[in-house]
């Protein structure tokens, strides 16, 4: 299998489809992912609800994080906060990839400091009997529910991100059992059951795709696909594994819609990820923005601050700020964000820190430039 070619119109040609306010398809944030120009730069911060919120913990407490994931009130309360707070361009609804997952029939729990763990798919048989994919993300109401929650407690003019994992992490997932270092099980029943392995990418991405569409539909206003383990593959691993089955998913999210595509080590990949039909491509701590940028060609990017500048001095995080503003170029289309999650060592202060910076900094430079005239 190859590379899908695009089966989706880009954001920047399909106009308001979805008949969004105009407050809200006038933000920085949309106008961004689809190349306009803005005032600054927007910016929101990947994992921007988490551990490292002393108003998350609280909430947490008495639920368990899949208790918290599943219950709107609680969701949609954390999502809010956490925007609100840190006074980002953008809210990105508090839930996880796995529970697609867990739709689909595995078993998933969450225990403190050991991370996830599934019912790990055992064999080519065991991907036949997981449930219908379509009926999967029906149920998956509580995140609609959490949705139409948090758009309520927003401000008019500040959009909600639905996201999904990508279909080769949740693979990756289903079949390890949990994380991996090696990822040797995904790796070896890749090349040795690739049929099934088409099988479960397909079931994947239909679930995926239903999922976005349900959340758009609850009021989602963009969607992101997170690819944590892809980095993994070669260029020709993913061009034959991985590519088929996330183009597959993102031509299901409803037209219109801005899709971010992001992964971590995806370096050598991202023209690949942006040929499979992003919007916005994400762009990870190591890799060079302005050079990836350039290479891209016309998308809009996302990031790329290194989330352990947040746990550096307040000089050395604006030193970062200011290298990630450059290497944008002040150019129509840059989503500032970290290269990766927020650090759960980050304290809250500093992360509200690098959301102010940008607007200082961004002003500065104008201001600078003003003169220089």
């Amino acid at each position: 299998m190859t590379n899908a070619p695009r089966s989706r119109p880009s954001i920047r040609a399909a106009g308001n489809r979805l008949g969004i306010a105009p407050a809200l398809w006038e933000s920085r944030y949309l106008r961004a992912c689809r190349g306009e120009s803005v005032d600054r730069p927007p910016v929101w911060l990947m994992r921007q609800a988490g551990r490292y919120m002393e108003h998350y913990r609280a909430v947490r407490a008495p639920l368990g994080f899949l208790g918290l994931c599943k219950d709107p009130a609680a969701s949609a309360e954390v999502t809010v906060y956490a925007r609100d707070w840190l006074g980002v361009d953008a809210a990105i609804i508090f839930s996880d990839i796995l529970v697609v997952l867990e739709s689909l029939g595995l078993d998933l729990r969450f225990s403190e400091g050991d991370g996830p763990k599934l019912g790990r798919l055992e064999d080519a048989a065991a991907i036949d009997r997981l449930r219908d994919p379509v009926q999967a993300a029906a149920d998956l109401g509580y995140v609609a529910e959490a949705i139409r929650l948090t758009v309520a407690g927003l401000p008019a003019d500040v959009p909600l991100i639905g996201f999904c994992g990508a279909p080769f992490t949740l693979a990756s997932y289903a079949l390890e059992g949990g994380a991996s270092r090696s990822f040797a099980r995904t790796r070896a029943f890749m090349y040795k059951e690739p049929a099934a392995w088409h099988r479960l990418g397909k079931i994947l991405a239909i679930a995926g795709s239903a999922h976005l569409a349900n959340q758009v539909a609850a009021g989602a206003t963009a969607v992101q696909i997170f690819d944590s383990w892809v980095g993994q593959l070669t260029r020709a691993d993913f061009t034959e594994f991985a590519a088929p089955h996330l183009a597959a998913m993102v031509a299901g999210v409803p037209s219109g819609v801005p899709v971010t595509l992001f992964g971590t080590g995806t370096g050598h990949l991202l023209d690949l990820i942006r040929d499979c039909g992003a919007d916005v491509v994400g762009i990870d701590t190591p890799v060079d923005l302005g050079a990836a940028w350039a290479s891209l060609g016309q998308v809009s990017v996302q990031g790329n601050l290194d989330p352990a500048l947040l746990l550096a001095t307040p000089e050395r995080l604006a030193d970062g700020v200011r290298e990630v503003l450059r290497q944008g170029g002040r150019k129509p289309g840059h989503i500032v964000n970290l290269g990766h999650g927020v650090l759960k060592e980050t304290d809250p202060w500093m992360a509200r820190r690098f959301v102010e910076l940008v607007a200082e900094i961004h002003q500065e430079a104008s201001s600078a430039k003003q003169v220089a005239k």
